[in-house]
């Protein structure tokens, strides 16, 4: 398999969801966007996979959050890696509920 072919997969695996929480939807007004993604991700690598995801759409910034593990029934979930994107241009319609 090619290294290019590797990297396209590897950015496919980095987006797990989108958040879609209260808070989350009043920053779509300002073209911001959370996802949950994959703990090990970089920054770019974020970029890079939502310009992929979404073609047409320029990222401008990128910012990355640790979410804290919560206890649920005595149970320990496991903790996670959001990241809080701005794009630029035309608001993604499928996130914003339009």
């Amino acid at each position: 398999m090619s290294t290019m072919k590797q990297n396209k997969e590897r950015l496919f695996d980095i987006i797990k969801r989108p958040i879609i929480t209260e808070k989350s939807m009043t920053a779509t007004a300002l073209s911001q966007y959370t996802f949950e993604v994959a703990k090990d991700a970089t920054k770019i690598e974020i970029a890079q996979a939502l310009e992929l995801a979404f073609p047409g759409r320029k990222v401008k910034k990128v910012r990355t959050v640790y979410m804290p593990s919560h206890v649920v029934r005595r149970m320990r979930t496991q903790s996670g890696k959001k990241a809080i994107v701005t794009i630029e241009g035309d608001p993604i319609e499928e996130l914003a509920g339009v």
